[in-house]
C-alpha cells in the first residue's frame, strides 16, 4: 500500500544557495512527523513544497497516491495546510470565513454548513461563530487557522510553527488539539522547539542547511522500546562502511568517530564489538544508551554547519 505522503529527492535553490537539498520523506496515517532544525534550516521551504505553494527544482511529491505536480487538485483534496501566519481575513466573521474556506476546498454546497460546524467544534470555536476575526485573541486565531486547514477533513495535515506566540495555557490546548487530530490523519509539524517535537511527535527529522541529517522514532524511547547503540571509535570511519557489518539495520553518523547504531532483529552488541575490533577500527565505547533528542540535535548541528 502506498504511503499517505511520499516525497523523493526534493530540492530547491535560490541565489546559488540550497534551501532544501535531496530530501526524502514518507508518512503514514496516525503518524506525527516533526521537522526540527535551527532558523534557516529549510523547514518552511520544505512545507511550502509539500503543500504545493512552491514548486521544487527537482523531485516528486505524492499525496494519497496522487502526484502533486501532475494532479494538483486531486492531491490537494487530501491536504490541509496551516502556514506560520494563519491566512485569516480580520474583517470577516468566524463562520463567514470558514464557509469561504469550505468553498475554496470544494466542499459540496449541501455539506458546507455541517463542515463549518464540525471544524468549529473540533477546534474549540463553538461560541465564536458570529465574532469578527480581528477581535479574537492570538490563541483563538491559531485555532481558526487550524479549523480552515481541516474544514474538508484531509488525510494529511501540514503545520508550520502552530504554537508560535501562544501563552502556556494556549500552548497546552493547541498540543491537545493536534494530538486529537492525529487519530484521523497524518501530520507534519515544523518547529525549532525541542520540547514541542518531543511532546507531540511520533517521529523526528532533523534538518540543517536544507539537508536531512537524522530521522528516528520518538515512540521507542517513550514506550521503553529498543535503544540505539552509541559507538565511539579510535579511528575515523563512515556510516556506509558500518552498515556492511552483520546484524546492523541502520547507522547515523554524529561525527567521524561517533555513531548511533540500530541493531537488526538478529544482531547483538557483542557481535558488533567483535567485528569492529576485528577490522581494526579501535573500539572505545559501545553502550546501549539512547541520548536525548537535545544531545543528538546539538551534536549533529555542530558537526554539520551551514556551508
Amino acid at each position: 500500500m502506498e504511503a499517505l505522503l511520499r516525497a523523493s529527492n526534493l530540492s530547491r535553490a535560490r541565489g546559488g544557495r540550497w534551501l532544501v537539498r535531496a530530501l526524502d520523506l514518507s508518512l503514514e496515517r496516525g503518524e506525527i512527523l516533526g521537522l526540527l532544525g535551527p532558523n534557516g534550516a529549510g523547514k518552511t521551504t520544505c512545507l511550502e513544497m509539500l503543500s504545493g505553494n512552491l514548486a521544487p527544482d527537482s523531485g516528486s511529491i505524492r499525496i494519497a497516491g496522487w502526484d502533486l505536480a501532475g494532479a494538483p487538485i486531486a492531491a490537494k483534496r487530501h491536504l490541509g495546510y496551516l502556514p506560520e501566519r494563519p491566512p485569516l481575513y480580520p474583517e470577516m466573521r468566524v463562520d463567514e470565513y470558514l464557509g469561504f474556506c469550505a468553498r475554496l476546498h470544494r466542499v459540496p454546497r449541501r455539506a458546507r454548513a455541517g463542515a463549518v460546524a464540525t471544524a468549529r467544534a473540533r477546534c474549540g470555536l463553538e461560541p465564536l461563530g458570529p465574532r469578527l476575526i480581528r477581535k479574537l485573541s492570538k490563541g483563538y486565531q491559531q485555532r481558526l487557522g487550524l479549523a480552515q486547514a481541516i474544514i474538508h477533513q484531509p488525510a494529511l495535515l501540514i503545520l508550520d510553527e502552530p504554537t508560535e506566540g501562544l501563552d502556556p495555557l494556549q500552548l497546552q490546548e493547541m498540543r491537545r488539539l493536534v494530538a486529537e487530530l492525529s487519530r484521523d490523519c497524518g501530520i507534519i509539524l515544523a518547529s525549532h522547539l525541542l520540547t514541542e517535537i518531543q511532546t507531540l511527535c511520533t517521529q523526528v527529522l532533523i534538518l540543517n542547511a536544507g539537508r536531512g541529517l537524522y530521522r528516528s522514532s520518538l515512540q521507542g524511547s517513550a514506550a521503553g522500546g529498543e535503544p540505539l547503540l552509541n559507538l565511539t571509535l579510535a579511528r575515523p570511519a563512515t556510516a556506509e562502511h558500518l552498515r556492511t557489518l552483520r546484524g546492523i539495520a541502520g547507522v547515523t553518523a554524529l561525527g567521524p568517530t561517533r555513531f548511533q547504531i540500530r541493531l537488526a532483529a538478529e544482531g547483538s552488541a557483542e557481535a558488533v564489538a567483535e567485528q569492529v575490533v576485528g577490522q581494526g577500527l579501535g573500539l572505545r565505547e559501545l553502550a546501549a544508551k539512547r541520548p536525548s533528542l537535545e544531545q543528538t540535535f546539538v551534536e549533529l548541528i555542530s558537526r554539520n554547519p551551514e556551508p
